[in-house]
């Protein structure tokens, strides 16, 4: 009896045992499965979380490209719009520079036209002096041939002018005249005035009494320029010297 007592007692305690284990087993295996969800869950949270990585990365990959792409454009622009900019400030330089060049020009032109206000053409001191000359003024009508002389020395009337002022002097000092009719001869061979120049000289000689000097100027003239007035007097002169 106490055999079966004691094997009674065993089977219960191994039963209470096996009881107990399996609660265990369960209450593990349901912490298990629990701890397995929660892992799942944590993976899946993971792999949310680097999936949202990813498209942020690319997103912002994406974004950086757009604005790069949009930062090449606008220094793009900037360049264009520095290029035109210089382009009008050099522009704007040019036609300023043209400008002050203009004006430059302008202010000359006043200033030379002012100045040929102010002073008078090789023409208008030449007639002016010649009237001067023709109403006896010879002083004042040599004044103004000298100027004419002094302003415009390459004028065509130069030679005109020393022939008028040795007009001037031709009744008061004979030497001063003959010394500019010499000079029309020798400055200006090519001159309408010479063959008068010449004729002058001879009588101013015929006056002193040096017939040669006399004859040597009218030969020049009836020589040299036999076309001209002066020829037609210088032949007469040269018969009056019998020659």
């Amino acid at each position: 009896m106490l055999v079966a007592l004691g094997g009674c007692a065993l089977k219960s305690d191994v039963a209470r045992l096996e009881r107990q284990v399996a609660t265990l087993e369960a209450r593990t295996i349901r912490q298990d499965s629990a701890r397995a969800a929660q892992l799942n869950e944590v993976i899946n949270l993971q792999q949310d979380i680097l999936d949202s990585l990813v498209a942020g990365r690319r997103a912002l990959a994406a974004l950086r490209g757009d604005i790069d792409g949009d930062l090449y454009g606008i220094s793009q622009q900037l360049v264009q719009v520095q290029a035109l900019t210089g382009q009008s400030q050099q522009r704007l330089t040019d036609l300023r520079t043209q400008l002050d060049a203009r004006g430059a020009q302008i202010a000359e032109g006043d200033s030379m036209a002012a100045e040929a206000a102010a002073v008078p053409s090789a023409n208008q001191i030449y007639q002016a002096s010649l009237a001067q000359l023709r109403r006896g003024s010879f002083a004042t009508a040599r004044l103004g041939f000298q100027e004419l002389l002094r302003s415009y020395a390459d004028d065509r009337r130069a030679p005109d002018a020393l022939y008028f002022i040795g007009e001037s002097y031709a009744t008061t000092d004979a030497d001063s005249s003959a010394a500019y009719y010499q000079q029309v001869v020798d400055r200006f061979p090519g001159s309408s005035r010479v063959s008068a120049a010449l004729y002058k000289l001879g009588l101013m000689a015929e006056q002193r009494g040096d017939r040669q000097a006399a004859l040597e100027a009218y030969n020049r003239v009836v020589q040299q320029h036999p076309s001209s007035d002066a020829a037609e007097l210088a032949r007469d002169r040269l018969t009056a010297l019998g020659q």
